[in-house]
């Protein structure tokens, strides 16, 4: 089965759930997963055709009032946005800072895919490891492992959802240009975001851990990290997005916290919710 806070609102699953995905799913570092209708895989150095949207899609469905172009941020300033919101001491032991507006739209891209590689993520997996406790019939997710999401569910959840979209907002035409930079230069990241939000927010509320198993591992060399091969025993949450995924990993309560974050957030970057 297989973290800024503008724009970790947006990408919460990354910030807060990011690391569960590194240690449970994270192995040999792979190419920027595609969505899942399309036929090849995606890289961060490569354009390939990106299907035109349907006549009856509207070419823009979530349009977002982006900054003045004289007051659009430089490439080298989204770190200097990130130390003002969350302060040096956090911005440089959670995030990765090289290629920031590549790095938030290629992982907010795979939030909604079946894979989310931690190479391109925008932030820095989370410490510890995954852990199973036993469970009726099996082995379900350990309790304790929301703990180890603890501090990033603290960073999105002091933020105020407002300025966060202020500075999505002032950010956003880097993220426009980096989305069609990844083969997308027909689509409208915003819509993107708006999407992969929705899919998040959709995401089952569970009452237990789920239960996890690991598949048989063929051949005579053990993996080093076998808890990265763990699946859920439920065929439904085996099919859920990589986002999904890792929303079940916060557990229930950093998972609603999330959500309600999320809910705002989307009210704020969409047309309806822009002008208020």
């Amino acid at each position: 089965m297989k973290k800024s806070s503008w724009v970790a609102v947006a990408v919460l699953a990354v910030l807060v759930a990011g690391a569960g995905w590194y240690w449970w799913q994270g192995r040999t570092p792979t190419p920027v997963a595609t969505r899942s209708e399309a036929p090849a895989p995606k890289v961060a150095d490569a354009t390939p055709p990106t299907p035109a949207p349907a006549a009856s899609e509207p070419r823009i469905r979530h349009p977002i009032d982006a900054a003045e172009p004289e007051k659009t941020p430089t490439p080298l300033q989204p770190e200097a946005l990130l130390v003002d919101l969350f302060g040096r001491k956090a911005v440089l032991s959670m995030f990765q800072l090289d290629d920031f507006p590549r790095r938030f739209v290629a992982t907010v891209d795979n939030l909604g895919t079946v894979r989310a590689p931690s190479r391109v993520w925008p932030v820095v997996p989370a410490s510890g490891r995954f852990t199973v406790e036993p469970s009726t019939g099996g082995q379900a997710i350990g309790v304790d492992n929301a703990q180890r999401y603890a501090s990033f569910v603290g960073l999105v959840d002091g933020v105020d959802p407002r300025r966060a979209a202020q500075t999505y907002r002032q950010l956003y035409p880097l993220f426009q240009q980096a989305y069609a930079d990844l083969g997308y230069p027909n689509r409208y990241f915003n819509d993107r975001l708006v999407d992969v939000i929705d899919l998040l927010l959709a995401t089952p509320d569970l009452d237990a851990p789920p239960k996890v198993h690991l598949p048989p591992i063929n051949g005579p060399v053990r993996p080093e990290r076998p808890w990265v091969l763990y699946e859920f025993d439920d065929p439904a949450l085996a099919s859920l997005t990589a986002g999904q995924k890792m929303m079940l990993r916060l557990g229930p309560t950093n998972a609603r916290r999330m959500k309600a974050k999320l809910v705002e957030f989307r009210r704020l970057v969409t047309a309806k919710g822009a002008s208020r």
